[in-house]
């Protein structure tokens, strides 16, 4: 299984870099990880999507005798991965449901033989007597345990399964253990040091910023129109759109398919294979199809290309948010994301919260977690620097690629209007939602308004300066900045908090967001995004060169990333290396893939010369 890239012992971190993996260098900390666990050291590393987490396992998994154990949540991760490793000429495999019987066989027989450097397991099959029994038999060289946030009950995405894999710290003694993810904020990065027996372990915390992406926020009027105007601007790009039901999952890929634009479903409730082979295809398409799925679909994904991100819905906190518009832009190359926010996203979200059969205090940290998205919704100010701040970090200057950055959100004085919408509030005793409060400040009789003689009081039609959407827009406000809270065991009524009683006394003056029209996603297109540069005297061998891969691809039934990514194909177009000496200067290019594709490739840097 073993190829030659591997084939003499190197020990040496910086030789198997580019011999390897064909990098240059490494990047941020991920040569302090590298060394540190190379020297038998655990580690609790929180780093970015895209930001090269994987290699900081990987890579010592090589240095160090021995198997490494990759713990995994998902299956199609797992064969991602394993894939990728693969094309190195780095023997992996991976242990799920999806094999059979005599392809689990094998795996066992290599790793008792000793011909592997890299195992993938899912939590529940790791912690299988057979499985652990098997591990016992062989030399481990680390345990890395991915998206290690699911270990947390604070994170957002918890899973149960997880906690067991405390027990590996005794099992093994002596192997070091590395706890890695994408997002955690320090409420879960405790939680999982704790859970994990990581506690003595360092820190390794990369900067969560994100500059290749975008990131914006629009008031949802007409979302699949909105969505449609977004899409026109990304024609011929990869993409993910995520709604908070299945139904409306259904629906939305539905009505884009009518449209004329690429799409396809995807969530738990699908038919197994159906769910699968969408996600096939979307990890093995090249260009301009978009997955519409819920939050079932993600986690761990690493296609490269994905161009954008957006929400249909409101994601349930911060961290959820961050992680999935995060699947955008691995690449490093320009990426945009959208997110379509209103008020029944904001009653919805908090009515789950309240709900929910969770503990008390998991509801509160819940309730924390999704004010601080809804501050980030409702910021005036740069949107990266509110992100960052959450995590703890701060960013000196705007970033200069949000929306706010591109197109300043105007203000007004909110004072007078937020003292009519409380008003109407206390007046109706705190018993009634949105919708019929606006009925009362814009003097409509409804039968409701009439029945309850909510037209004789003073606030009956003083709201004429603002119609149903400003009032929305008011009300929503309000509730973010904590003057109102919604009563969710009666049926969403409106009440006022000490915030809010400030306010409607005058103590307090209130500077509200202008809501301009969002539709045509202004703030968006008005500064687009720049793609892969390729010049244009060497676009011709690029296409050239993207056509051999898919060829590959689809012989090897891998998706195309996975052999070469769109960046190192264009380094190779702007080359033109005449020799594999020249071919190995190029990023992304180690000694395997010289060996399995050189000849080709060089043949088609030849022919466009």
């Amino acid at each position: 299984m073993a190829s030659s890239s591997l084939a003499r012992p190197a020990a040496d971190p910086h030789d198997l870099l580019h011999r390897v993996f064909g990098l240059p260098g490494f990047r941020g900390q991920q040569e302090e990880i590298v060394q540190h666990v190379c020297a038998g050291g655990d580690a609790l590393v929180l780093m970015p999507t895209g930001g090269g987490k994987s290699l900081c396992y990987q890579l010592p998994a090589l240095c160090r005798d021995g198997v490494g154990i990759v713990v995994s949540p998902l299956i199609a991760l797992m064969r991602d991965q394993v894939a990728a490793l693969r094309q190195l000429g780095v023997p992996a495999a991976a242990l799920n449901s999806s094999l059979t019987a005599p392809e689990r066989a094998q795996v066992r027989s290599d790793l008792r033989a000793g011909r592997l450097k890299l195992l993938y397991a899912a939590p529940e099959r790791l912690l299988m007597p057979d499985f652990l029994e098997m591990m016992d038999g062989a030399r481990i060289a680390l345990i890395a345990i991915d998206e290690a946030h699911c270990v947390s009950q604070w994170g957002h995405d918890f899973r149960p399964e997880y906690l067991g894999l405390s027990q590996l710290a005794e099992r093994f003694p002596g192997v070091p253990r590395m706890a890695l993810t994408a997002t955690a904020d320090p409420q879960t990065r405790q939680d999982i040091a704790q859970r994990l027996g990581l506690e003595e372990a360092p820190l390794f915390l990369s900067s969560f910023d994100r500059p290749n992406i975008r990131y914006a926020v629009l008031r949802k009027e007409a979302p699949l129109r909105q969505l449609q105007t977004f899409l026109r601007a990304h024609e011929g790009e990869s993409g993910i759109v995520y709604c908070l039901s299945r139904n409306s999952v259904e629906q939305t890929a539905a009505a884009l398919t009518q449209h004329g634009i690429r799409a396809l479903p995807y969530h738990a409730g699908m038919p197994a294979e159906t769910r699968a082979a969408n996600q096939d295809e979307f990890l093995t398409t090249e260009d301009g199809l978009v997955l519409v799925a819920t939050v079932a679909f993600g986690m761990g994904v690493d296609k490269p290309d994905v161009r954008f991100v957006v929400h249909l819905d409101l994601p349930s906190s911060l961290e959820a948010y961050y992680q999935e518009t995060g699947r955008a832009g691995r690449d490093g190359l320009p990426a945009e994301t959208l997110l379509l926010y209103g008020m029944q996203d904001l009653v919805l979200r908090r009515g789950m919260i309240e709900q929910s059969n969770a503990p008390a205090e998991i509801k509160q940290v819940e309730r924390r977690k999704l004010d601080s998205l809804l501050g980030v919704c409702e910021t005036i100010t740069c949107r990266r620097q509110a992100i960052l701040a959450h995590f703890g970090e701060t960013l000196a200057q705007p970033c200069g690629n949000c929306d706010n950055c591109i197109t300043p959100a105007e203000t007004w004085d909110g004072t007078i209007a937020a003292q009519k919408a409380l008003s109407a509030v206390w007046r109706t005793r705190q018993r009634f939602g949105v919708g019929h409060l606006t009925d009362i400040l814009l003097g409509v009789k409804t039968e409701k308004v009439e029945r309850f003689e909510h037209d004789q009081l003073p606030t009956f039609g003083v709201g004429s300066e603002l119609d149903r959407k400003g009032w929305g827009s008011v009300f929503r406000q309000l509730i973010v900045r904590g003057a109102l809270e919604v009563d969710h065991e009666n049926y969403g009524a409106l009440c006022l908090t000490q915030a809010g009683e400030a306010i409607l006394r005058g103590k307090e003056s209130v500077r509200l967001r202008q809501e301009a029209s969002s539709f045509t996603a202004r703030g968006l297109l008005k500064k687009k995004a720049s793609r892969l540069e390729v010049a244009e005297s060497d676009k011709a061998l690029f296409e050239a060169l993207r056509a051999e891969r898919s060829r590959l691809a689809k012989a090897q039934n891998v998706p195309a990333y996975v052999i070469f990514h769109d960046a190192t194909l264009a380094a190779i177009a702007a080359a033109r290396p005449a020799n594999e000496a020249a071919l190995a200067e190029i990023p992304g290019i180690g000694a395997s893939k010289i060996e399995r594709y050189g000849a080709e490739i060089l043949e088609i840097v030849g022919a466009g010369a």
